[in-house]
């Protein structure tokens, strides 16, 4: 690796990686400050966020890059990047393309909610069947 290469990334170094160099990253969505997922991010995946624009994860499940609508087409535009006090949580502030940021067609992945009983109930309607937009066909 070049030396200007190496300096052109030092920001990386910032991060306080976990013990398998990931870091947690929370979507949240312009204009609304919404909640929209938590993923993973390597070094690797918030490197190319950055240089791209477009939201890239670490699949833990994959062990692989997962670029945020690769399947779906919900793509994720990244306006800002910012770490927290401690250097261990990436906020990223996007546009959430096609509305969708859940796997379960949903808006948001925090679509549940704690009811008086101490159940969970959903009070984000699904927008699109999961099968419609994974459907290999």
């Amino acid at each position: 690796m070049s030396e200007s290469a190496t300096r052109a990334d030092d920001w990386l170094d910032a991060v306080a990686w976990d013990a398998k160099g990931l870091v947690a990253a929370i979507a949240q969505e312009r204009g609304t400050g919404k909640v929209l997922m938590m993923a993973w991010m390597n070094r690797e995946a918030l490197r190319l966020t950055s240089e791209s624009g477009h939201a890239v994860y670490w699949s833990r499940s994959r062990e692989r890059l997962w670029h945020k609508g690769e399947s779906s087409g919900h793509q994720q535009v990244v306006h800002d990047i910012r770490l927290d006090c401690d250097g261990d949580v990436v906020l990223l502030e996007v546009e959430q393309r096609g509305g969708i940021a859940c796997h379960t067609g949903r808006h948001s992945c925090f679509y549940r909610a704690l009811d008086e009983d101490g159940g969970w109930r959903a009070v984000e309607p699904v927008l699109k069947d999961p099968d419609a937009i994974y459907s290999k066909g």
